[in-house]
């Protein structure tokens, strides 16, 4: 769909860098499809998974062992496609 939109210039420069996306329309579309993601996410979290505080708490002895962290720090972010040329 096509339509004029009146957008800081400044907010959507930095979503093309922080995302990687080359393009204005695509800028605006990831960030749409994000809000959505957040939204769903949120949704499904206070659902929860049919599972006592007791039962949640068990799953795991430690959520997040020393591993887990260590692979998480070590892992690069990158987000969209790497640009060329730039």
């Amino acid at each position: 769909m096509k339509m004029t939109m009146h957008i800081d210039e400044e907010t959507l420069s930095e979503v093309m860098r922080i995302t990687g996306v080359a393009s204005k329309t695509g800028a605006v579309e990831f960030a749409l499809k994000e809000m959505v993601r957040k939204f769903r996410f949120k949704e499904i979290a206070k659902r929860g998974l049919g599972l006592t505080k007791e039962e949640l708490k068990n799953v795991w002895e430690d959520p997040f062992p020393e591993e887990t962290a260590r692979i998480a720090e070590k892992a690069p972010v990158r987000y969209g496609r790497k640009r060329s040329g730039r």
